[in-house]
């Protein structure tokens, strides 16, 4: 009998461990002394042989010394669609490299990290996948280096579901409504082309299209130099590039997208209060131009 309970003991320690196991969002795989160009080669070659779909690449805040890389994989893509609530904005991972000082640092966001803050509750019913998706990518990239140090801030695994940043502010399920349309195929016209036009200084980097849920998502570099990704990325941290781009989802007839006192915040969780008010009006800067692209031109409006 006592033996029993001193494994029910430890059971139970180790779930407590394990479920307040410190995750960050990327992963450093290592450091090149190669151009950018020759690492995105390099990694756009490994993903290819192990199966793994490229998305698209771009370079953020116009710059060449950063660059992403948007991949998914099939496995992934057709899980997280069976999550209602937004679950196609988990399909998409990225890599980013960051040169400096003539070397390139190569790293990619964590799965362990943006599946349970994106599927939340739902992260559990698929585990055994992500966690095979997450293994397979570090293989993948056990080609490129062999460092795999997290980084990027921490937050428990067990409050990723439900993460925000301070009190009041923002979580996953508070999401910014950017348009209603008429139909997803009114809503998929009308996006794809305003960011064909480059509407709002964007550029499209990626796109998945789930026809028979009615579901497509899209990644945007934000390009104005005004208020886009050169104007907030050097004040909260470009080491983190792999953050972007933004994401619209349309979702049946409805566009959203995150906020970005979450979606900013989840993605640089050491960020201070200090730093955040620098990049105060980034939020509403990148609702406008996205609510921009959810936009019907005249041209459109006289084809109804």
């Amino acid at each position: 009998m006592k033996k029993i309970v001193l494994i029910i003991i430890a059971s139970v320690g180790f779930a407590l461990h394990s479920s307040s196991q410190e995750i960050s969002p990327y992963i450093e795989i290592g450091k090149s002394n190669n151009s950018i160009q020759q690492v995105s080669e390099d990694i756009l070659a490994a993903l290819k042989e192990n199966s793994f779909e490229i998305l698209g690449s771009y370079h953020p805040a116009n710059r060449s010394s950063l660059k992403v890389i948007a991949f998914t994989r099939s496995d992934l893509k057709n899980t997280v669609i069976k999550v209602a609530d937004r679950g196609a904005l988990a399909s998409v991972f990225k890599v980013g490299l960051v040169q400096k000082d003539g070397e390139v640092t190569i790293s990619y966001t964590n799965p362990d990290y943006i599946l349970r803050a994106y599927l939340r509750d739902n992260y559990n019913s698929y585990q055994s996948i992500f966690e095979k998706f997450s293994t397979d990518l570090k293989t993948t990239f056990s080609a490129i280096g062999n460092d795999f140090v997290p980084f990027g801030g921490t937050v428990e695994a067990d409050k990723l579901k439900k993460y925000h940043y301070k009190i009041m502010m923002p979580y996953f399920t508070d999401p910014v409504t950017l348009n209603e349309f008429s139909s997803f195929e009114e809503g998929l016209r009308v996006i794809e082309g305003n960011l064909k036009a480059k509407k709002g200084e964007t550029l499209q980097v990626y796109k998945i299209i789930y026809s028979n849920e009615k579901v497509a998502l899209f990644g945007v570099g934000l390009k104005s130099k005004e208020d886009g990704e050169s104007h907030f990325l050097p004040k909260i941290g470009m080491d983190n590039a792999a953050a972007m781009p933004y994401e619209i989802i349309l979702q049946g007839k409805e566009a959203t997208m995150l906020h970005g006192k979450y979606r900013i915040a989840l993605h640089w969780p050491d960020l201070t209060m200090g730093t955040f008010m620098k990049i105060m009006s980034t939020p509403g800067d990148i609702e406008d131009t996205l609510e921009g692209l959810c936009k019907m031109s005249e041209s459109d409006k006289n084809s109804l």
